[in-house]
């Protein structure tokens, strides 16, 4: 998938399925996120095509330690050289390569190279570059440390807040009530649907395409531009359709019914 322009410093160099994000910045820049292992190449080529250089990427950030977000990290952080943040209890997971995973630590296709952390984050540190600054918010329960990223940047003279949305997304397997995947996941669910609902983002992105019209709306944007991501109703909607959809599978493991999931 070509790479094309978001809003601000946002750029899209994820693959068609994908999303990772270019943040650039006068002092350099940063990468959120990474896509399947192999796909490295892909990443570094649309970063090139917008004009930008790898080795200037100064910060690589995660959503959560799964190998279709993580399985490019190691990769990218030979390439460049940058620094890994990642919030606390993500640390170990994607130092293990995928090996610590609540759901899928026996199963090899699920594992990625292991990297390690620079820096450790808590919920509500901030990262910062050339005038950009993101807040990481702790929002639990896809992994322990999924963390949804919040900031505020500028295009033609109007502000936007753009929240790169994770945590609602729930495997096939997860359990909840009976020989919970982990002690406490179900209220960490709750938490971070509690948390995403006082959110009112302009603009919100997402890590797989489906999960925010990526196509439609970077189709609408070649003629549009800004205007074609700003969707306020678009995320409270998929707040509270993911969220009944969580309950749902809680009632029908509580009630005995067969888990099932959404994408």
């Amino acid at each position: 998938m070509n790479p094309f322009h978001i809003v601000g410093p946002i750029y899209y160099v994820g693959t068609r399925g994908l999303g990772v994000y270019l943040i650039a910045t006068p002092a350099g820049h940063i990468l959120l996120n990474g896509a399947t292992p192999g796909t490295a190449p892909l990443i570094e080529a649309s970063i090139r095509k917008l004009g930008y250089q790898p080795r200037d990427i100064k910060i690589l950030l995660i959503s959560h330690a799964h190998t279709d977000h993580v399985g490019t990290l190691a990769d990218i952080k030979r390439l460049t050289g940058a620094q890994v943040e990642v919030m606390n209890a993500e640390v170990e997971l994607l130092k293990s390569g995928g090996a610590k995973d609540y759901l899928f630590a026996k199963d090899a296709k699920f594992h990625f190279a292991p990297v390690g952390t620079d820096r450790v984050l808590k919920d509500g540190d901030t990262v910062s570059l050339g005038g950009i600054e993101l807040t990481a918010r702790l929002t639990p329960g896809h992994t322990r440390g999924t963390t949804t990223w919040i900031t505020t940047v500028e295009e033609a003279g109007h502000s936007y807040q753009v929240v790169f949305l994770d945590g609602t997304g729930i495997n096939p397997g997860t359990r909840f009530v009976k020989n919970p995947s982990y002690p406490g996941i179900a209220d960490d669910y709750r938490r971070t649907f509690a948390f995403l609902a006082t959110l009112h983002p302009d603009i919100y992105l997402g890590y797989h395409a489906e999960s925010f019209d990526l196509e439609y709306k970077s189709a609408r944007a070649a003629t549009e531009g800004v205007k074609a991501w700003v969707d306020p109703d678009g995320y409270r909607r998929r707040i509270v359709e993911q969220s009944a959809n969580f309950e749902k599978l809680v009632a029908q493991e509580s009630t005995g019914g067969r888990s099932r999931t959404a994408p």
